[in-house]
């Protein structure tokens, strides 16, 4: 199936679902990321940011944009991916380093601690870039710790299978 929408277009698997939707921009996460002098431009007019949510199960309608609502609903198998665009103000940031393309996330990435609300079992991941001069986070979860080498290859192919177009 590919999904396509707001400069973002993704292959996915036979076993994954998705959907890419818009947001209203963090002024909070921007000014913690540029500082607050490099976004008072950016916050005089609303921002809608995409964010696509992906997985290996039924994506429920009422989620969070870290997966709040969705992740609960895992099994050991499952994979759930966020792809969070932050504004402007943020692309090339100390914390969002300039990429060719979304990075691959390698095992030693995914862990507990790395959740944004630990779920028993889960192991998690996060990472930020800049791709074609928009920032993004990309957040992962996988269903069980213990199947690291068997999910985030799983993660890392649909991460290839996203194309960003530039800003």
């Amino acid at each position: 199936m590919r999904l396509a929408g707001h400069g973002l277009a993704i292959d996915l698997p036979a076993r994954w679902e998705g959907t890419i939707g818009r947001r209203p921009a963090d002024p909070g996460a921007a000014e913690a990321a540029v500082g607050p002098r490099r976004i008072a431009a950016a916050l005089a007019e609303e921002q809608l940011l995409p964010v696509a949510h992906l997985g290996t199960f039924a994506l429920p309608a009422d989620r969070g944009d870290f997966g709040s609502g969705a992740v609960d609903l895992m099994g050991a198998d499952d994979v759930f991916l966020a792809l969070v665009e932050y504004g402007p103000e943020c692309a090339g940031s100390a914390l969002f380093a300039r990429r060719e393309r979304l990075p691959q996330l390698e095992r030693g990435q995914f862990g507990a601690a790395r959740l944004q609300r630990v779920q028993k079992g889960q192991a998690g991941a996060q990472v930020f870039c800049t791709v074609g001069e928009r920032a993004f986070c990309i957040y992962a979860v996988l269903g069980a710790a213990g199947r690291v080498a068997r999910l985030a290859p799983e993660v890392n192919a649909v991460l290839a299978a996203t194309e960003v177009e530039p800003r």
